[in-house]
């Protein structure tokens, strides 16, 4: 009796503990209930790509692993990407995510879709959330949030100088004004030179060479029979020569000075030559000025006038620029290179600058004329046929408006119509702007004819 009391206790602890345990292991119906549609909900959820666990800035578009095993974390189509460290930020309000109005062109093409589909490139339609429309015709909008995450900046457009350096190659060369050629005006007979070497230098008045010349000698016995002083200069003789027979002195022989201050850079005489008149003996350069004739590109040469301030660095003294000015600009083109020549005048007091340098050429362009209105050269978005820049209206919103340009220069261009003085620009992300929002479907409105009234 007792061992079947026993047993009977047995049987209904295993039947409490298998009824128990079926308890435990089902849910109750409730439960079952959410943890269904919790699954359901997230089947329905569009997985836009995954992204990096630890934040880092990559992507992929399929379900991968990091060089840790990780697992990529993904993205859902109702989620705004955080690109600060940290991952996502869910986009939902607390009234739960916002309404999607319509789908547009990827692209951003006028062509809009109420569902979702595909262009022609397999690409997705972009869907357009409340709040992000366009609320004219003009005006595009994007969140303030992204604006903020997407380093959006702006800058007013004002006026400015527009200054454009042009690069040219050069060489230095002789400035022609200070060339100064020494010749008699009478045979003669050299006899002794006291200048004797190419490229000594000289000074005004210093003694070339003693000549004795016939025609002169002749002239001097003339000198008190008539008015023969005339016939003197005529003949090119020095004034301290005439002085001298004017004195009563004659002179068989004269010192014939140098003409002018300089470097001798041909010498054509040598001791006891017979000389001709007109016959060039000696060429003095003065180099305390030099030109330097710089070769400018076709496509440059609009952009030079006379006055245009230059920088000339020459391979000698790379880190001692000389600043010099635009004196002459060629008539001719070279055929060859497609360039024409450019005159600049540079000073050369210690004579450093040798002739035939090469030298490196900066022409400032622009920099003494009026400012313009202008606007950062990053501002502006070219398709090819046509400019626009985005203009900052506040509050997320942006018009875009087609420009006309001008000049460009140190990294601004000039605005010729568009935008005017006091506008506020963007500069930086201008490409983020475009994918969010329909910028194109926006400038269609510029090519509106405005209605009849």
């Amino acid at each position: 009796m007792h061992r079947l009391a026993s047993a009977l206790l047995i049987a209904l602890g295993a039947a409490a503990g298998v009824t128990g345990g079926y308890w435990y292991a089902r849910p109750p119906v409730g439960a079952a209930a959410l943890v269904s549609q919790g699954t359901a909900a997230a089947a329905e959820r569009k997985i836009l790509y995954y992204r990096d666990p630890s934040g880092a800035p990559h992507w992929s578009a399929t379900a991968k692993q990091d060089a840790n095993g990780r697992d990529y974390l993904p993205v859902y189509e109702d989620e705004e990407v955080s690109f600060e460290p940290g991952g996502r930020r869910a986009a939902a309000t607390a009234g739960g995510p916002r309404k999607i109005l319509y789908y547009r062109n990827p692209m951003g093409l006028p062509d809009t879709s109420p569902v979702p589909k595909k262009d022609w490139m397999g690409m997705d339609y972009i869907p357009v959330h409340e709040g992000d429309e366009p609320e004219d015709g003009k005006t595009v909008k994007v969140s303030l949030d992204k604006v903020q995450r997407s380093g959006v900046r702006t800058e007013t457009v004002e006026a400015r100088v527009i200054v454009r350096p042009v690069r040219a190659v050069g060489t230095v060369m002789h400035d022609e004004t200070r060339l100064t050629i020494v010749a008699m005006r009478s045979d003669g007979y050299i006899e002794e030179l006291y200048v004797n070497k190419t490229g000594q230098h000289v000074h005004a008045g210093d003694r070339l060479f003693r000549v004795y010349s016939p025609e002169i000698v002749s002239a001097q016995v003339d000198f008190r029979a008539s008015l023969a002083e005339q016939r003197l200069r005529n003949l090119g003789v020095p004034e301290s020569h005439i002085r001298e027979v004017r004195a009563g002195k004659m002179p068989m022989t004269l010192d014939w000075p140098a003409p002018a201050t300089g470097d001798v850079i041909e010498k054509r005489v040598i001791n006891g030559q017979r000389v001709k008149a007109g016959e060039e003996l000696y060429r003095i350069a003065d180099h305390t000025h030099l030109w330097v004739i710089a070769d400018v590109a076709e496509a440059d040469l609009p952009a030079i006038r006379i006055g245009t301030r230059a920088t000339v660095m020459v391979r000698a003294y790379m880190g001692e620029p000389i600043a010099g000015e635009v004196t002459f600009i060629y008539p001719e083109l070279r055929a060859e290179t497609r360039t024409a020549r450019v005159r600049i005048e540079v000073p050369n007091p210690d004579g450093r600058l040798k002739i035939d340098m090469y030298a490196d050429v900066m022409f400032q362009t622009g920099a003494d004329e009026s400012a313009v209105i202008a606007l950062p050269t990053s501002a502006v978005i070219d398709s090819g046929t046509r400019q626009i820049v985005l203009v900052a209206k506040g509050e997320g919103r942006f018009e875009p408006r087609p420009v006309k340009l001008g000049r460009r220069g140190d990294g601004y261009v000039e605005v010729l119509d568009g935008v005017g003085k006091g506008d506020e620009v963007v500069t930086a992300a201008t490409f983020l702007i475009d994918a969010e929002s329909n910028l194109r479907a926006a400038l269609q409105a510029f090519a509106r004819p405005e209605p009849a009234k």
